[in-house]
C-alpha cells in the first residue's frame, strides 16, 4: 500500500499559489479602499498597491470613498477654524 502525500513535502508552496490567486481576483475589503484612497489623497501610495486597486478595485467604489473622505476633512477643518475663531473672539 504506497501512499502518495508522503512523497510531498509538509511546506508544499503548489498548494499555497492558488489561494493566493484567488486573493487577487477577489474584491478590495472596506478598509484596503479607504486605505488606498486616504494614501493617494495625501501622495504617498506605493506603485504595488496602486496596481492592486485598479487590479481589483471599481472606479465607482474609489469615487464614493474620496467623496466621503472629502466631506470630512471639510467638515473638520471648518470645526478647527470654528473652535478656533470662538477662542480668538
Amino acid at each position: 500500500m504506497s501512499d502518495t502525500t508522503q512523497d510531498r513535502p509538509a511546506n508544499d508552496t503548489g498548494d499555497v499559489a492558488p489561494s493566493q490567486e484567488v486573493d487577487n481576483e477577489q474584491p478590495l475589503t472596506l478598509r484596503q479602499l479607504f486605505g488606498s484612497a486616504i494614501s493617494a489623497m495625501i501622495g504617498v501610495q506605493s506603485k504595488e498597491k496602486r496596481e492592486r486597486d485598479f487590479a481589483r478595485g471599481k472606479a465607482s467604489h474609489f469615487i464614493i470613498v474620496g467623496v466621503v473622505l472629502t466631506a470630512i476633512f471639510v467638515l473638520s477643518m471648518s470645526g478647527v477654524v470654528s473652535l478656533v475663531l470662538s477662542f480668538v473672539t
